[in-house]
Order: structure tokens, then sequence, then C-alpha cells
């Protein structure tokens, strides 16, 4: 969704999955050494 680099603070992203399946998908976070990976499931 985002590559690249930030300033520390608050952002939002708009996701359009309109082109994508349902089902389970993994997004992964990286800020520094902070690495976290989620799951998310996707309905239409």
């Amino acid at each position: 969704l985002v590559n690249g680099f930030k300033n520390a603070g608050r952002y939002e992203v708009k996701f359009d999955a309109s082109n994508l399946a349902s089902g389970v998908y993994v997004y992964r976070l990286s800020a520094g050494d902070f690495n976290a990976s989620k799951k998310l499931m996707l309905l239409k």
C-alpha cells in the first residue's frame, strides 16, 4: 500500500480491494526495528 519513509505521526491509508477475491490475506507493517504481520479477512 505504501512503500517509502514517513515522519513520525498518524497516517491513514485507503485500501482498494475491488480487484481482489474474498479470502484471507496477510499484511505486514514495518517501522524501524518493528515488524508485524497480521491476517485480514476480506468478504464480498
